[in-house]
């Protein structure tokens, strides 16, 4: 037992001094209460983990204090005590959300057992609460890594779109962080409680996928012992996300379209169809409207998916955040890999923002992992780096005036500068050598803003 605190509500002093007894002796930490308002009193200066009362108290009832401790502390778990001649009224209460009653006199095993079990069943619930927290925390937009005006713009746009039902369509290359986008969508939706089921098109041969997303009822097919829920179900009142969908086949199209006109389907082999409600959210690195002209997209479907498309930019795009992203990515595996990584030579960070990274942010945080794990010191150099088949990368051949390049090179000199010092003004200004106000008005000719390049939490 974990000490776990109790509230023992009953007006037998008789029956509550034993309950004492027996839940102190189990490793309960006990707490009495003779009536409803002294319970109330002790629910307002103390969280329980599990409250134990009679049905039949003088004064208040046992259902109306029920309803008060509910309001005090939602999650807390009730127990009801009845007599044979009140059933009726305890099972009353558990619909109304006691966790279980039992009848006086009780069996002692049977007392401590139906307690336990309902402590297992808070402790579950906490913990997913808390599962349910960190996974909003990492998702949250505020913790997506991106100071760049083109992210900024569609961390605005879909942060605008979360709270509504429509239909999203994210596009792409690969890499950019659309399935992430679209977890932070979720996340801020009226469904986050949902679940959010996602599933590459483009990953699963037909005939699995198929089977995946609309299931299958038990005998359907030879080897189908069991019944089993599709996607589509099991994102029933949650999110479902389909990646790379210009991969659906011309059948599954077909289908798709139906089950989102009707909202149901038919699990193979079943007779009966299958209602669903869920909110739908696509991703494709492909133009959709140019697989149209091709025949290879349906255009009714084509116009179901595409009600509030998302464009992300590719990483050679914003280069002003590819130093906030090495940095955490270079924080997250030497955290991993249990090294003391610090950050980046300043070559390093000049040589990342010249290349180009086809394989957008999945490129970089592979090369980053590999930098870390190799680096034997606390800052990484550039002979770790391997960019595409080289070890270091020239930079981009594109040649503007000179005036051009110089508001280029102080630019990317200053968010170096603020990503080693994690937006500290005063060091950022000292190795630069400048006045704070001097550095400050530098900051502002590049719109540049040193809170964004503080820790962050997350990234795409």
């Amino acid at each position: 037992m974990g000490g776990e605190k109790i509230l023992v509500v009953d007006d037998d002093q008789g029956l509550r001094t034993l309950m004492k007894v027996r839940l102190q002796a189990a490793g309960y930490r006990v707490t009495l209460a003779r009536e409803g308002e002294e319970a109330l009193l002790r629910a307002r200066e103390a969280t329980y983990d599990l409250a134990i009362l009679d049905l039949k108290l003088a004064g208040m009832d046992g259902m109306t204090l029920l309803q008060h401790l509910q309001h005090l502390q939602p999650t807390l778990p009730v127990i009801i005590l009845t007599a044979h001649g009140t059933i009726a009224s305890a099972v009353e209460a558990t619909k109304k959300g006691a966790y279980d009653y039992l009848t006086k006199p009780f069996d002692p095993k049977d007392f401590l057992h139906r307690i336990a079990k309902a402590l297992e069943v808070r402790r579950l619930q906490g913990e997913v609460a808390q599962l349910r927290t960190l996974v909003q925390d990492r998702y949250h937009f505020d913790n997506i890594v991106a100071v760049s005006d083109k992210m900024q713009h569609v961390l605005q746009q879909v942060t605008q779109i979360a709270i509504t039902a429509a239909t999203v369509a994210l596009y792409g290359e690969s890499g950019t962080g659309k399935e992430l986008i679209a977890k932070a969508i979720h996340t801020a939706s009226r469904r986050s409680q949902g679940a959010f089921v996602a599933i590459n098109c483009g990953a699963i041969p037909e005939g699995l996928l198929e089977n995946e997303l609309f299931g299958h009822v038990r005998g359907a097919y030879t080897g189908a012992d069991q019944a089993k829920k599709g996607l589509l179900q099991q994102a029933h009142g949650g999110t479902l996300f389909l990646d790379e969908i210009a991969e659906l086949s011309p059948t599954l199209q077909v289908k798709l379209l139906r089950v989102l006109q009707d909202r149901e389907f038919v699990p193979l082999g079943a007779e009966h169809p299958v209602r669903v409600d869920f909110r739908l959210l696509v991703a494709t690195n492909q133009d959709l409207w140019k697989a149209v002209g091709e025949r290879r997209f349906r255009e009714d479907l084509y116009y179901r998916i595409h009600v509030i498309p998302v464009f992300l930019p590719p990483l050679r795009e914003r280069p002003e955040d590819i130093p906030l992203l090495a940095q955490h990515f270079a924080q997250h595996f030497s955290q991993q890999l249990q090294k003391d990584i610090q950050g980046f030579a300043p070559e390093v960070l000049h040589c990342l923002m010249q290349y180009e990274w086809p394989g957008n942010i999945r490129e970089l945080r592979n090369v980053v992992e590999r930098a870390v794990a190799l680096s034997t010191c606390r800052i990484i150099t550039p002979d770790l780096l391997l960019l595409g088949n080289q070890h270091t990368q020239s930079p981009r051949a594109e040649f503007g005036s000179l005036k051009e390049a110089r508001e280029q090179f102080e630019r990317t000199y200053l968010i170096q500068i603020l990503t080693t010092t994690k937006g500290n003004i005063s060091q950022a200004a000292a190795l630069s050598g400048k006045y704070r106000a001097d550095f400050y008005k530098l900051l502002r000719k590049h719109a540049l803003d040193p809170r964004a390049y503080k820790d962050t939490q997350a990234t795409p």
